[in-house]
């Protein structure tokens, strides 16, 4: 009988760890902020159209940073490029905590989220190409579970840290994973695959051309249109849940301490989604989580009652982050290692599009006394969207290896 333990390698369970360490930093960050634009429209009394420049600032650097890291991990190797992005997003966090101004906050907010957008892709090529292809969906979904470990210290900061220290200690603690940095210079290699390459490395305009070629166009929509609907409605509405708390009559403390509850709830749908993942395959974790997202956001929007807002709270956060869950194992699952960390990179870096207009578009709308229930709605539409595009034009990648079957010719 087939031995089904994921990761009998040693060193393969430490990439996972270490990696996805790097990786709870990275959403602790995300998290934080989401926590500190509610107390930041407080103290410093910002209006809603405010707030959503802030995030979709974060945003725009993330998707700037996705489509450089990506490339330059294809070029200069995994590893590097991991430890640098980490580095960049950790040291403007903490200078982030000096900001006197809104105008400098964003600025700062835009560096960091380069350094945030540019970890996540590398690290899940990372992953995906270090593991057998027997275990690859499951274990790249377990690194994205660490998200989950991050917004959850995101939300105990904001319920511990925030009321009593204020939000520029939560912008210091954010400076912490700098360290972390030098050990994970000793501790990861980059992947067997990466440096088993036998071939020149190929520019970016070629890596490109590669991502856009015949063989991969299919695929390229397909990931580009679902990353822009999962990206833009996860920001647009977790982004905004802290406030969106406080403005359905709930306290700022205990809007937080609901959040935390809501977040706790990301960790049984990572693991369902890595168990079904292997044994029903992408296609099918993606479409059936992505749907079930978009009945919990058509919920939430609507909720009223305390009770009803945590029901739909907890399965908007179980179904939504198992869903991105199976989207970060089936991206570089669609590219040949030569191209894989460009087609991730370009693909995350237009889903962060989405991530942009998601929550600018929430203060808008906020601004112009629309009420909630409209506004989960237009979320509700996108998911489904992105549904539906897996499901009628995606292809199943379960056990597939794409380096046995590719058009990229190199001299």
């Amino acid at each position: 009988m087939k031995n089904t333990a994921l990761l009998r390698d040693p060193k393969q369970r430490k990439l996972l760890f270490s990696a996805g360490l790097s990786w709870l930093f990275d959403a602790m960050d995300v998290g934080i902020i989401s926590f500190i634009v509610a107390a930041l429209a407080v103290e410093w009394n910002l209006a809603a159209q405010q707030i959503g420049l802030l995030t979709a600032l974060n945003s725009i650097g993330m998707a700037v940073g996705a489509a450089v890291a990506g490339s330059l991990a294809d070029r200069y190797g995994r590893r590097s490029i991991l430890i640098w992005t980490l580095l960049i997003f950790s040291a403007a966090s903490g200078l982030s905590a000096l900001a006197t101004s809104f105008a400098v906050l964003c600025v700062l907010r835009f560096v960091t989220g380069f350094g945030l957008g540019g970890e996540l892709p590398v690290a899940s090529t990372l992953v995906s190409e270090s593991v057998p292809a027997h275990e690859r969906g499951r274990a790249v979904v377990l690194l994205e579970s660490f998200w989950a470990g991050g917004w959850i210290v995101a939300a105990l900061i904001a319920y511990f840290v925030i009321p009593h220290y204020g939000w520029r200690t939560a912008f210091i603690i954010g400076a912490l994973p700098a360290l972390y940095a030098l050990y994970l210079r000793r501790a990861i290699q980059d992947s067997p695959r990466y440096i088993g390459q036998r071939s020149r490395k190929l520019s970016f305009m070629e890596r490109a051309a590669s991502v856009w070629s015949p063989k991969h166009r299919r695929s390229t929509v397909t990931l580009w249109i679902v990353w822009f609907t999962v990206v833009f409605s996860y920001y647009g509405m977790f982004l905004w849940l802290p406030t969106v708390m406080v403005m359905k009559g709930f306290e700022l403390v205990k809007s937080f301490q609901y959040v935390l509850i809501m977040t706790l709830a990301q960790l049984p749908g990572y693991f369902t989604a890595a168990y079904f993942i292997e044994t029903l395959g992408r296609k099918f974790v993606l479409v059936a989580y992505l749907l079930l997202t978009a009945a919990s956001a058509a919920w939430f929007g609507s909720a009223e009652t305390e009770g009803m807002l945590m029901a739909a709270g907890i399965c908007l956060s179980f179904f939504n982050l198992g869903a991105w869950g199976g989207l970060y194992a089936y991206t570089p699952e669609l590219y040949p290692t030569s191209v894989r960390s460009t087609g991730v990179g370009l693909a995350s870096s237009f889903g962060r599009i989405g991530g942009i207009i998601g929550p600018f578009l929430v203060g808008i709308l906020l601004a112009r006394g629309l009420p909630m229930t409209f506004i989960f709605m237009v979320f509700f539409v996108s998911i489904v969207i992105g549904a539906l595009v897996v499901l009628f034009l995606g292809k199943e990648t379960k056990g597939t290896d794409p380096d046995q079957d590719t058009d990229v010719r190199m001299a």
